[in-house]
């Protein structure tokens, strides 16, 4: 065991040596800058002035009021699905020119009581209303009114002409 202590002793000191030497920080040498020489300016060539277009004014769609087949649902506010498609393009058209001013006209078919078609007429141009709102138009260009069933655009003897006047209208306010 004497005999290997003292070689080990001897290597593990040549190691240590070693990797001290080896984590001395070494200096870098910067290599200077060479000094900057100005360049000469190159001249450009003169080009001629580049006529300009007459701009022209972009021509604004007039607005589409034209609504119509705002439906909804029997003894309900909740609007049909095709009406979807016809408030998708009112709010479009709303946009265009968001100084004009709407009534919403609720209405109903004649089944069941005068209150509760006005209550449901009124219900239904709200919802209408609420839609809209949501689309990205003022609520205050937007007036609701309740006609219940004193309006129909059919007769309501038939369940075609009743689902007819379950209706909201939008129109320019006077």
């Amino acid at each position: 065991m004497k005999l290997l202590r003292t070689p080990l002793l001897l290597a593990g000191a040549g190691l240590l040596v070693f990797s001290l030497q080896s984590c001395k920080t070494k200096k870098i040498v910067a290599k200077p800058n060479p000094p900057v020489v100005a360049a000469k300016p190159v001249e450009k060539p003169v080009e001629a002035p580049v006529e300009q277009k007459a701009e022209t004014t972009p021509v604004v769609e007039k607005p589409d009021f034209n609504f119509n087949n705002i439906q909804f649902e029997f003894n309900s506010d909740v609007l049909k699905t095709a009406s979807i498609e016809t408030l998708d393009k009112a709010a479009r058209e709303m946009k265009k020119d968001p100084s004009v001013k709407f009534v919403l006209n609720g209405h109903s078919s004649a089944e069941g009581t005068v209150a509760h078609n006005m209550s449901l007429s009124v219900d239904r141009a709200n919802a209408v209303r609420s839609y809209l709102m949501n689309a990205g138009i003022n609520g205050n260009n937007l007036a609701v009114k309740g006609f219940g069933a004193t309006q129909p655009v059919s007769a309501n003897t038939t369940d075609e002409g009743k689902a007819l006047n379950r209706r909201v209208e939008l129109k320019i306010a006077q």
